[in-house]
């Protein structure tokens, strides 16, 4: 302890300044863009914003006792929170929001983010300290550049992906202090921390430090062969002790239908030769969206650095080779679709793509470091003939490829990276003449290095602030107090049952995690797919890999059998058997009398059910009517008539009627006025299906109908967009305004009834076999009073493994509905029913872990008795 206290205490300028430096330049990038604590605009990008801010505030209300670590009912129905906390909030600094309030979580994810950074330049300054023997300045440009590199700028906003970076340098020299003097601490340490904070990036960085082990090994097998045994050792003593969080995501994953993107071609196809040339220049941002290539660029004293010790004869052919080889395996996955997606998991990312190009980044910086630890006065002629090679290659790239192949490369890019190139030239040129400009050569690179990081950082901020927006903090913190005052009357007013509410005007697909009520809307990388897709066949739209799903233009049936029991709007509804409850601070309360509780007792059939495919209104009724005993069909329809259009041309598929609307004129909104009869006592309904989700973006419909304006984008909601409740025959009229696209195809244009008289016989009937649940935290409870001699117990639970079902005391297996939703089965008479969630995984997670730590000591104990530390 008193080594490690004289460490710091002799080296505490070089922390402060290895961790200021990047923290201090991505607030003033970030104040540039009208960031700041407790500015107007938030930090995260507005998809991001709400899910980040959501999750975190999710997170504390966990620590203040408002909920369980393991299950969370508020998103999709209910989820493994254990499972999803493995990749948005593991590791040690999720814990620090205890500290705000959730009024102020964008503040806090701020402040998370700058001193994210901050860590990251600084563990690179520790590496480097104990790796390079070079100028103390040095070893801090070199930790700048790595903190403010390209990767940080743009995928800043995911900022669970930030630890990785953290941890990536200190996994490093714990692999060198390993082969080096057979010391496995700080690799143990590292590696643990790493993975149990995002399971993820550790995979990543797992694999890499793998691949650079070998390297050293290449480099001296005599020396460091027999340590290969220790590698091995701590290394898997590590990812064990990390099981507490690994085990129990992997089995979530492997249970809910996670599958493995196919690997359909050989070559990526988003990415060419030059990329890695063309983003090692300043400021060059294509995308974080879909069709972008890597982000590469770490600064361009490292890239100069870096190829200098490629052609310097100082470092031996061996080493050369050894990390050379790292360097082209990284290089060629950018470019094989194979091993693209072996890097993440073998699953392709949804946008963010390269998502592993960080390491890239890393070899360049570190082999930086390797060049200026053999670099001297004399080899001025050969950086600067490196640093007129650049300038060629990139002026090269830009005048004689096709201008269509880097559209983004902009004339600004390379100006600068020519100006910067042309100063670093100059100040080596100098440095070889004049030995007093030598002696301050560190002092002078490292200012225009941080010059050049903060010219790019902006441009990469920039970047992520035209394809995302950040919007105003005040989306997230004005509804804030309004929404939870909302909330608390309907808590009030039921506190015994369990009950779901749903938002007709969300801020984002995880309001109801923030503002603390069971929903269905949910936007996740961690879900229960099984389950999700389930609900996109009842009308729920969640599509493909089932990250979305949105509460919002779906039916009755659907409210009620999901236990819907309250609307929150910013405008009336007309919507069968809701009632408005209360109408304050802006927001409508509707309740609805024909929610269903949580469970409902039917037949064992109900374990048979199976989705219809592609027609989510029969699946719907064919489940309602199972439960009802009924044989009611509920829906009817009718063809509209269109009564007028502006700016529409309309054309229709006569072998599928599907309907294409183009706008006129550009940028314009089209607009079309229909007319329907709606019978008695119906709900009214306009099917508004995309049939080519690839030609409508973002674009979205505004409907009006008796006045009322409601706007849904396309892509992400249902397709049934309610026309309001007739209990008498009428004829009405409404508007569709479509907008953000100027074309947009549908489905045949349908107006759905669904007669609320049928409806309203089969919801008292379920209601009578309803059966009430309370929760609390992971645990649900019910009493059952079963008239049949054998029932089965069907409930809107999704079917996580982890419930542990009791029936009087006793365990009972559970059963499935279509992999979907868990259903008891239960006996004549009445009984008590408990049930447990616990991560599956979780104990033995644990035991894993102390188990783990108990045999490191041992290791650790045995190596130093029998190597002494070299």
């Amino acid at each position: 302890m008193k080594k490690a206290y004289k460490v710091i205490k002799h080296n505490f300028t070089q922390y402060i300044c290895a961790f200021m430096i990047p923290l201090v330049v991505m607030a003033l990038v970030y104040y540039s863009l009208g960031i700041y604590w407790g500015s107007e605009r938030s930090i995260l990008a507005s998809d991001s914003f709400s899910q980040y801010s959501n999750f975190y505030a999710s997170f504390n209300n966990v620590l203040h006792g408002k909920g369980s670590l393991f299950y969370n009912w508020n998103l999709g129905l209910g989820f493994n929170y254990y499972a999803f906390m493995s990749y948005y909030l593991g590791g040690v600094f999720p814990f620090l929001v205890y500290f705000f309030s959730n009024a102020n979580i964008p503040d806090f994810i701020y402040l998370l983010t700058i001193v994210k950074v901050g860590l990251i330049g600084l563990t690179f300054w520790i590496y480097a300290k104990a790796t390079f023997k070079i100028h103390p300045l040095i070893q801090i440009g070199l930790s700048v550049a790595y903190a403010l590199m390209s990767f940080v700028g743009a995928y800043s906003m995911s900022i669970m992906w930030l630890d990785g970076l953290i941890y990536l340098p200190l996994v490093v020299l714990g692999v060198n202090r390993l082969m080096e003097h057979f010391k496995p601490t700080l690799l143990f340490v590292a590696y643990a921390l790493l993975f149990i904070s995002n399971y993820y990036m550790g995979f990543m960085i797992g694999i890499f430090s793998v691949l650079y082990m070998f390297a050293l090994l290449v480099i001296e097998p005599q020396k460091r062969l027999r340590k290969l045994v220790l590698y091995f050792a701590t290394a898997l003593l590590a990812g064990l002790s990390a099981m507490i969080m690994i085990l129990p995501m992997v089995l979530d994953l492997r249970n809910n239908g996670e599958a493995l993107t196919k690997v359909t071609s050989f070559f990526t196809s988003e990415t060419h030769l030059w990329d890695v040339v063309v983003k090692s220049m300043i400021g060059v941002y294509d995308t974080t969206k879909y069709d972008s290539i890597p982000f590469t660029y770490a600064g361009l004293i490292p890239l100069i650095m870096a190829i200098y010790f490629f052609v310097t004869k100082k470092c031996n052919l061996r080493t050369k080779l050894a990390f050379g080889a790292l360097v082209l395996i990284v290089f060629i996955s950018f470019n094989i679709s194979a091993l693209n997606l072996f890097w993440q998991g073998m699953h392709s990312p949804y946008m963010f793509l390269f998502r592993y190009s960080f390491l890239f980044s890393f070899i360049v910086v570190m082999l930086a470091g390797y060049g200026f630890t053999n670099y001297q006065r004399s080899d001025n002629g050969r950086v600067i003939t490196i640093i007129i090679s650049l300038a060629a290659l990139f002026l090269g790239v830009k005048y004689l490829l096709p201008e269509s192949l880097y559209t983004y490369l902009e004339q600004d890019s390379l100006y600068l990276t020519v100006i910067f190139l042309i100063i670093y030239a100059i100040v080596f040129a100098i440095s070889s003449l004049n030995r007093t400009i030598m002696k301050k050569l560190a002092v002078i690179l490292v200012i225009v290095m941080v010059s050049e990081a903060v010219i790019n950082m902006k441009t990469m901020l920039n970047g992520v602030l035209e394809d995302w927006n950040y919007p105003a903090r005040t989306s997230y913190q004005l509804p804030y107090t309004s929404y939870r005052e909302v909330i608390e009357k309907t808590i009030t007013a039921d506190a015994t049952t369990f009950y779901r509410t749903e938002t007709m005007d969300p801020v984002s697909a995880n309001d109801a995690i923030n503002y603390g009520f069971n929903g269905l809307s949910q936007f996740s990388s961690v879900r229960n797919r099984n389950t999700l897709s389930f609900m996109n066949d009842l009308g729920f739209k969640s599509r493909g890999t089932n990250l979305n799903i949105r509460y919002a233009n779906n039916t009755l049936l659907m409210d009620s059998l999901f236990g819907v029991r309250y609307n929150i709007t910013k405008m009336p509804i007309n919507k069968f058997g809701f009632s408005q409850y209360s109408n304050d601070k802006g927001y409508y309360l509707f309740k609805n009398e024909n929610a269903l509780p949580l469970g409902i007792l039917t037949d064992a059939n109900i374990n048979k059910f199976k989705v219809k495919k592609n027609d989510n209104l029969g699946t719907q009724t064919q489940l309602y009517s199972q439960l009802a005993q009924s044989h009611n069909t509920y829906f009817t329809s009718a063809i509209p008539t269109v009564i007028s259009t502006d700016n529409v041309s309309t054309v229709t598929d006569p072998n599928t009627e599907n309907v294409t609307y183009t706008a006129i004129k550009n940028e314009v909104d089209k607009k079309i006025t229909w007319k329907v009869h709606v019978p008695a006592n119906k709900q009214a309904y306009m099917s508004i299906w995309p049939t080519n989700y690839g030609q409508i973006g973002s674009s979205s419909v505004l409907l009006t109908v008796n006045g009322v304006n409601k706007a849904t984008q396309l892509s992400i909601n249902g397709q049934y967009y309610d026309l309001g409740y007739y209990p008498m025959a009428r004829d009405i009229e409404y508007t569709t305004n479509f907008y953000g696209t100027d074309a947009v195809s549908i489905g045949k244009p349908i107006v759905i009834f669904l007669d609320v008289n049928q409806y309203q016989e089969d919801a008292g009937r379920i209601k009578q076999s309803g059966v009430e649940f309370k929760v609390d935290g992971r645990k649900a409870s019910a009493t059952v009073n079963v008239k049949a001699r054998k029932q089965t117990l069907f409930t809107t639970i999704p079917a996580d493994n982890g419930w542990e079902v009791k029936v009087d005391g006793k365990v009972v297996e559970a059963n499935t509905v279509d992999d979907a939703f868990l259903s008891i089965p239960v006996t004549k008479g009445e009984h008590t029913i408990e049930m447990v969630f616990t991560p599956e995984g979780f104990m033995p997670g644990v035991i894993l872990f102390f188990v783990s730590i108990f045999l490191f000591y041992g290791v650790f104990t045995i190596n130093r008795r029998m190597n002494k530390y070299e």
